[in-house]
Formats: C-alpha cells, sequence, structure tokens
C-alpha cells in the first residue's frame, strides 16, 4: 500500500474528476513500483495485474470506458494515460465500498465503530 497527501495541481469542479485524477496519479505509481520489483526478479508474481482500488463509481466508469464523457472533455490528456496502462494488463481497477476503504482514515472524518472495524485488518 502506497499512500500520500498532496494538493492536486489541476482545478476540478467535480469529486468524479478529482478521484480519476487521483487514480490515474495511483496508476502510474503502481506501474513504476511494478517494473521496480519486476527488475529486481525476486517476485514471480509480479507479472499479474495490480490491483488499484477506487471508492468513485463515476470515476471507476471512466477509467473502464474511455469514450468521451461530457463532463470528462476539459480533464487534461496525460491523466487519460491511465487507459493505456489498463489495455497493457499492468493494473486492474477495484471497486472497493467505502465501509472497507482501509484508506479513509487518512483522508476522512473517522467515527469510533468504523476505528474498531479497521483496527483488526493490521
Amino acid at each position: 500500500m502506497s499512500w500520500r497527501s498532496s494538493k492536486q495541481d489541476t482545478m476540478v469542479d467535480s469529486t468524479t474528476e478529482a478521484e480519476y485524477i487521483a487514480t490515474s496519479d495511483a496508476v502510474k505509481e503502481a506501474v513504476l513500483i511494478k517494473n521496480f520489483i519486476f527488475r529486481l526478479g525476486v517476485v514471480p508474481s509480479i507479472t499479474n495485474p495490480v490491483d488499484v482500488y477506487c471508492d468513485n463509481n463515476g470515476a471507476i466508469a471512466q477509467v473502464k470506458e474511455p469514450r468521451s464523457h461530457q463532463l470528462s472533455k476539459h480533464i487534461l490528456r496525460h491523466f487519460h494515460l491511465i487507459h493505456e496502462i489498463i489495455e497493457r494488463g499492468d493494473v486492474k481497477i477495484c471497486k472497493v465500498h467505502t465501509d472497507d476503504n482501509v484508506a479513509d482514515p487518512l483522508n476522512k472524518p473517522f467515527p469510533q465503530s468504523k476505528h474498531e472495524r479497521h483496527q483488526f485488518y493490521a
């Protein structure tokens, strides 16, 4: 798992766009890490696609269907590299329900009940 918090360089109009851009960045980082590990030659299963989890249905739809969406016309082209990476089979985008997203406590308010559920994942 890789996690970082940073301000996006691009202004967006919706959470779907923000999640799409964040997923694009995560996919690029996953490919970088996958290639590094592959070149080390120590993990044979690294040839399988890396699972990248996203909890935004709109962003997942844009990733899986690369046709032009009305709302995504203004997203910069370099974020659309994600489609080529997925077609190559380097990465697979998976839906994670918000309740099961272990990264949420790092960027959202976290109720005690959720904390108690997630502390068993460690």
